[in-house]
């Protein structure tokens, strides 16, 4: 009589290696980790005192406390009904319209300098370049007498020309390189389909380009939107001056309203970090276009 023996079945669970099982972090790893999380949080920390100090009634303004005793939400109330709403309404206006203006005229110019090698074009990117040196303080006298003799003094206008005007150079140099980036043969592709140079433009290489142009948006958005000495210099009344400026009303020659500046602060700041974190990803593409060939 002969006996067989069935061989043992074994799951795929038993027969994973030790190895496959999930790792302890290295030490490198943890080190690596604990040191990014430490940065993170000097960095968030003065956005947390900020927040918490908005939430302070004025009598624990001066207290050695990390928490308010008792939350005052008014505060964030009274930005609105001390009319501040609409100095963040010209502040969305000035950012907006230099962004616009920006990429009006940075796209052109950067598209047009990549893909055509014309006389001066070194030249003319250098320039370009060294506008970007001048800061708007250091012109100051010149740009209010330029906008004085045009009657522009007091107007969203003239906010929105200086901002675009300082960050053009930045982002036609950013627009320059992400364009240089995309191969011509996909332009060259659709000419033989039948699109001419605008249809390629906006069918192929804007697409593409696009982490470059949300790149030159935000950085533009976010200049403009926390630019204080030109709007400072060029707007004379309360209802026209924005966001940033209106803040230092807050600040007086013998006492300083803490809570209210910091809650007008808070609210400032949200719009600004939503956009960021909506188009973060794109943002990182844009500033390493052009690093690898």
């Amino acid at each position: 009589m002969t006996l067989t023996q069935n061989a043992p079945v074994t799951t795929g669970a038993a027969q994973a290696p030790p190895a496959a099982r999930r790792a302890l972090p290295s030490v490198k790893t943890v080190v690596i980790a604990a040191g990014a999380y430490l940065v993170a949080f000097l960095f968030l920390f003065p956005y947390l005192v900020m927040v918490l100090t908005a939430l302070r009634p004025q009598k624990e303004l001066r207290q050695a406390t990390y928490l308010p005793e008792t939350f005052e939400w008014s505060n964030f109330a009274n930005f609105w009904t001390g009319g501040l709403a609409g100095n963040l309404g010209v502040t969305l206006q000035v950012a907006a319209g230099s962004t616009v203006l920006v990429l009006l005229v940075a796209l052109p110019a950067a598209y047009y300098t990549a893909r055509h090698n014309f006389r001066g074009r070194t030249a003319f990117m250098i320039l370009v370049l060294i506008t970007q040196m001048f800061q708007p303080t250091a012109m100051l006298v010149g740009i209010y007498r330029e906008f004085f003799q045009f009657g522009l003094i007091d107007t969203v206008w003239s906010l929105i020309l200086v901002n675009g005007g300082f960050n053009l150079a930045f982002a036609v140099w950013i627009l320059n390189a992400y364009f240089s980036s995309i191969p011509r043969e996909l332009e060259e592709a659709a000419f033989i389909d039948g699109n001419g140079r605008f249809g390629a433009l906006f069918r192929i290489t804007l697409p593409l380009a696009m982490p470059g142009v949300v790149t030159a948006l935000i950085f533009t958005f976010i200049a403009a939107w926390n630019e204080f000495v030109v709007a400072l210099t060029l707007t004379t009344s309360p209802a026209n001056q924005p966001l940033t400026v209106a803040l230092n009303s807050f600040i007086g020659q013998y006492q300083v309203d803490w809570q209210n500046l910091f809650a007008g602060s808070v609210i400032a700041t949200i719009p600004v970090i939503i956009l960021f974190a909506l188009i973060e990803r794109k943002v990182v593409g844009g500033l390493t276009a052009g690093s690898v060939k």
